[in-house]
């Protein structure tokens, strides 16, 4: 079973140095492999006439040969796609790249297409792939060449490279010995992480035959057991934090023109990125204790399948970015084939709020319970009333009831 775990990298000054060189070597292969993908593209368009570009994609993706003419232009014109951009750039590399990994070029290409893929599958979603800053505070990149010895990282040392190269020490996770899937490696602002697809073997925990439910809300979570909080009194101080850098930034922005220039605009921005990186860190940690406390005491577990773009085009979901929807649907399907148990997801539809769990009535139209609570009923945003049956309840809990059925 294949798993992902997140480490915080410990380089020393030469690993340092060959980390921001792959970095900058990764942001060089996107941008180039971005220009060459549309260059290739506005070739293709001026050389190719819309019924030729229509019969070659008809014949390719039907596996039919194409005829001579077709072939002849589909060589002279091609399509721009994983392989032909990888091939080019792997044609022209020059002599300085062979002492840099070759399979960061390899998977900047690879991200590119799927970049491109996702955006002809839905343009509205994913916008068209941009070129990389230089000053972006997020660099990385990726290879699968690497293993796991001695308890440290090591990643794989080009053939031309000639100078010294180390095992990385790194801390957050105990990994099992041998090859590593996929390294992916991020630096943010000077720190660097790494996230490192490994074989493991699965936990067996005990059956306990029992089954629950949980229903999201933006800053808790209801299930059987009760509430569980995540907006802890530190994770309120941050986010005031947050608020007044923020707001010095853009104060600093207002005042000076060159503010990409002054050093107190960047200190103060490194210390809105940090404290940002310290709520992620809090946020993780308690969404790890309150999944893994799901599995271990429950064998069957129901969540929602929520549209979190959709919603937060609302005006009322003002803090939904706060919201960790997509982390915990995200830990729940990695950890229920971590610890071999049963996850259950209610269509994104099921009216789980509006159903009463006492006799299956569902309340429609001006009936309905929102943000606001109803008004044409007077019952307020977290009470449940039943317009047929007259059960009453907990808002939350009422859903809870509602998910736990399907399990």
């Amino acid at each position: 079973m294949k798993l992902t775990r997140k480490v915080v990298l410990k380089p020393n000054k030469v690993m340092k140095q060959v980390l921001d060189s792959l970095c900058d070597y990764r942001r060089y292969c996107w941008n180039e492999a971005l220009e060459l993908w549309n260059t290739l593209y506005d070739q293709r368009l001026i050389g190719l006439t819309e019924e030729e570009r229509v019969m070659i994609q008809e014949l390719v993706k039907s596996k039919q040969p194409l005829t001579d003419d077709l072939q002849e232009l589909n060589a002279l014109y091609p399509s721009p796609n994983n392989n032909t951009v990888r091939n080019i750039l792997v044609s022209q590399k020059e002599d300085w790249q062979y002492f840099l990994s070759p399979r960061v070029l390899q998977f900047a290409v690879k991200d590119l297409a799927d970049a491109w893929s996702r955006f002809y599958k839905n343009s509205k979603e994913f916008g068209k792939p941009k070129f990389r800053s230089r000053k972006a505070s997020k660099q990385g990149f990726k290879t699968d060449y690497s293993r796991i010895v001695n308890g440290k990282l090591v990643l794989d040392k080009p053939q031309s490279y000639k100078g010294d190269w180390f095992p990385i020490y790194f801390r957050g996770a105990s990994l099992p010995e041998g090859r590593v899937s996929l390294c992916s490696v991020t630096r943010i602002n000077g720190q660097y992480y790494a996230s490192l697809v490994v074989e493991v073997e699965p936990l067996n925990l005990t059956k306990t035959g029992k089954a629950n439910a949980v229903d999201l809300n933006v800053d808790h979570f209801d299930t059987l057991d009760g509430r569980f909080n995540l907006q802890s009194n530190l994770l309120n101080k941050l986010y005031s934090r947050v608020k007044h850098y923020q707001r010095a930034l853009a104060r600093k922005r207002l005042e000076n023109p060159d503010y990409k220039n002054s050093k107190g605009y960047q200190a103060t921005r490194a210390k809105l990125q940090a404290t940002y990186e310290r709520i992620r860190n809090i946020q993780d940690d308690l969404l790890h204790k309150f999944t893994t406390s799901l599995f271990v005491n429950y064998d069957t577990v129901v969540i929602e399948d929520l549209d979190v773009k959709k919603m937060q085009m609302k005006k009322q979901a003002k803090n939904l970015h706060r919201s960790l929807f997509g982390r915990f649907r995200q830990y729940m399907e990695y950890k229920v084939i971590k610890f071999d148990k049963e996850l259950v997801i209610a269509d994104k539809f099921y009216p789980s709020t509006q159903r009463c769990s006492h006799c299956g009535f569902v309340k429609t139209g001006e009936d309905k319970i929102t943000l606001e609570g109803n008004k044409k009923r007077g019952t307020k945003h977290h009470e449940y009333v039943c317009y047929n049956c007259g059960f009453t309840a907990d808002r939350d809990y009422n859903a809870v009831l509602n998910l736990l059925a399907l399990a």
